[in-house]
């Protein structure tokens, strides 16, 4: 039987694996140090930096196999397969207008 993908990121798969989310209040944290006032002075934030050019989250329906080869073309040339749809979307309308 074929595997069913599901929407979720691959990473967050690798990461998450099985393990089932527990509250806070049951996880021990006796171990953990408490930060200094040095550390948390030195604390960058983590993440994707604001560019003032966030994009928009949508949702849209590919079939199977074109999602297949629109990866498969992103992968042949390094990038994401999402920047690959954005950047043939931005041709496409750049060319139609």
């Amino acid at each position: 039987m074929k595997k069913k993908h599901s929407g979720s990121s691959v990473r967050g798969r690798r990461v998450g694996g099985n393990a089932k989310p527990i509250p806070d209040s049951q996880i021990d944290f006796s171990d953990v140090p408490e930060s200094t006032a040095e550390e948390l002075r030195r604390a960058r934030r983590v993440g994707r930096p604001s560019s003032g050019m966030a994009k928009q989250l949508i949702a849209i329906r590919l079939s199977p196999r074109l999602l297949s080869q629109l990866r498969k073309m992103a992968a042949k040339r390094g990038k994401p397969y999402q920047t690959l749809i954005h950047e043939l979307l931005e041709k496409a309308t750049a060319h139609a207008a």
